[in-house]
């Protein structure tokens, strides 16, 4: 079963209380049939299939404190493009704690979903990258200028992991982002309608 250590450097703004990965950590619970089909050779990959890899801490994004209090997470922190981003671009991948539904934290805001059949998800509460730090759009702009993609992340080794990659949304999704992300801006994607409708509270 792959497992990551903590990584020694760690990014500018990282909260002492988190622990900083450079690739997924798997749960010692998770299933190990479920932990192979989400790490596969690269020589197995279908013909043209597209496989990504980057190198932390990521130089391309900064994690800044939220200073506006009209801003959702005032108080709390934000990811900004450290520079220009393309349409289209692949910023970084979603790590977290690899787990399955028999190792899960309900309470978690930062879980996200790596193989729906599976019932596997990546929580990155108490442990992650940078990408935890994205902010859903709502109450920021008018709408997302990135998206949660699945990709196959080149892990070394002639291994590749199933992962969620971010992306800058690409010019014909978002015509006004033709340009991309630029440099300060702050990275926003969409949590769904689902995140939020499961987080609001219950009339009696």
């Amino acid at each position: 079963m792959p497992l990551s250590k903590p990584s020694a450097a760690i990014p500018k703004g990282w909260p002492s209380d988190v622990t900083y990965l450079q690739s997924s950590l798997f749960s010692q619970k998770l299933d190990a049939d479920k932990a192979r089909q989400l790490t596969l050779l690269k020589s197995n990959l279908p013909p043209g299939v597209q496989t990504w890899k980057s190198s932390a801490p990521h130089s391309n994004v900064r994690i800044t404190r939220v200073v506006d209090v009209s801003h959702p997470a005032h108080g709390q922190h934000a990811l900004c493009a450290a520079q220009h981003l393309p349409p289209g671009t692949f910023i970084l991948p979603y790590l977290g704690y690899v787990h399955d539904q028999t190792d899960m934290d309900e309470a978690s805001d930062y879980d996200l979903s790596l193989d729906r059949e599976l019932g596997i998800g990546a929580d990155a509460s108490k442990m992650g990258n940078e990408a935890r730090f994205i902010n859903d759009y709502r109450g920021v702009s008018t709408t997302a200028n990135a998206e949660f993609l699945d990709i196959f992340a080149d892990v070394g080794s002639g291994k590749v992991e199933k992962q969620v990659g971010v992306f800058v949304l690409s010019a014909g999704k978002s015509g006004r982002r033709i340009k991309g992300i630029g440099r300060g801006e702050e990275i926003l994607v969409s949590y769904g309608k689902g995140f939020w409708s499961e987080r609001q509270p219950t009339r009696e």
